[in-house]
């Protein structure tokens, strides 16, 4: 039953809970961590690990989506970032890097420069997006992806789709990430046609993820459009707008609608992916266990030597003309490490925020689970 409190007179709200909120109950039969099998498939690519890399430039060079590809993960290309804008990236990346915060303004006690340091690092952000997109620079740096043999995902934003989704379907994107802050099964702007993602996503040869979204009506309209996986939140982005459900509700939300869908047409499976920005290895075993199938990862992939910006992180919405959100910063990360070594360790890190795979295993066997789908009716329970 659904729970409600009175926030004044005439005016109630839903309670709602976020993945900090809840605990996991281990069962009297417990699990070897290595009989627990982590695969995820979707359409018709197979993954090793439920984890997909969000779609930052700070993370996702070409590099960082081919080693991420090797390691059994799913990496996603901003097709809108600065990736696509600038021949020379990795130039441009340090640009942004180098307006940041860094360690050394903790150290120094520089605390007072934090703030214009932040200011600076987003008016860079925002100014090298300002170029056009280069679709034989993207298209470039798709096919080198392709040509490693790893699935290649690219993102693009509900605004720019209808241009952009033939060039790097083209181009060689297997999977198409239509995401934003928050999206709608039609999205409508001024002085434009209506996007119908059911009309867009039928006329496409390769599987769709669409989000964010927070609530079971947007989610159902967007499964019966076509698409094959739903982005539940929106990572951090969603940050300054006022614009958000608690994570645990929400996935748990959108997992019904899964369910409910699939009764509706009778089998038709719509993946969750929770773009949660955990924070450790538990917080993607809670996501997982509130019904997502896969959790998109920001920051925790920010510390890998393959990471593009050398340790700072920032999403894509960090770089918004008129209203960002987000910040660019990298004083939180420690030293750097191979992308390996944060999936699988080995780790001393004491916060489960490295070996974030062998990490899952072990919650999912404590639990008493040895697969990704029957852990989704792991018992939880709610800190008081």
């Amino acid at each position: 039953m659904r729970e409600y409190v009175e926030i004044g007179i005439g005016r109630e709200a839903r309670k709602a809970y976020d993945l900090d909120d809840l605990t996991l109950v281990p069962t009297r039969r417990t699990r070897s961590s290595k009989d627990v099998n982590t695969e995820w498939h979707i359409d018709a690519y197979s993954f090793d690990m439920p984890l997909v890399s969000h779609p930052t430039d700070a993370l996702a060079s070409p590099e960082f989506a081919i080693e991420m590809g090797k390691q059994g993960g799913l990496a996603v290309l901003n097709a809108e970032g600065i990736l696509g804008r600038h021949a020379n990236f990795e130039e441009a990346i340090n640009e942004v890097c180098g307006q940041a915060p860094n360690p050394k303004d903790l150290e120094q006690e520089n605390y007072h420069e934090i703030p214009s340091k932040i200011a600076k690092a987003t008016a860079t952000l925002q100014k090298l997006h300002q170029a056009p997109i280069n679709l034989d620079v993207l298209s470039e740096r798709i096919a080198q992806v392709r040509a490693s043999g790893a699935t290649v995902a690219v993102r693009v934003s509900p605004q720019n789709v209808r241009e952009l989704a033939p060039a790097v379907i083209k181009a060689g994107a297997e999977i198409l990430f239509v995401q934003g802050t928050l999206i709608s099964a039609e999205h409508v702007q001024p002085g434009g046609e209506p996007l119908n993602l059911k009309e867009f996503i039928g006329s496409l040869d390769v599987p769709v993820i669409a989000g964010g979204v927070f609530d079971y009506t947007t989610a159902t309209h967007l499964m019966r459009a076509g698409a094959a996986g739903v982005i539940v939140g929106s990572g951090r982005s969603s940050s300054g707008l006022a614009l958000d459900v608690p994570l645990a509700t929400a996935i748990a939300d959108v997992a019904a609608a899964r369910r409910d869908y699939l009764d509706e047409t009778g089998g038709r499976y719509v993946h969750v992916i929770a773009d949660s920005a955990p924070s450790n290895a538990g917080d993607i075993a809670l996501a997982l266990a509130m019904g997502a199938d896969a959790v998109m990862v920001g920051s925790l992939f920010a510390k890998a030597n393959e990471a593009a910006a050398g340790g700072a992180y920032w999403e894509p919405a960090a770089a918004h003309p008129r209203f960002p959100r987000g910040e660019v910063a990298n004083w939180e990360f420690g030293d750097r490490l191979p992308l390996s070594e944060i999936l699988f360790g080995p780790s001393s890190d004491s916060g489960a925020a490295t070996n974030l795979v062998g990490g899952l295993r072990r919650i999912m066997a404590k639990c008493g689970y040895t697969d990704l789908k029957s852990f989704q009716k792991v018992d939880v329970t709610v800190r008081p």
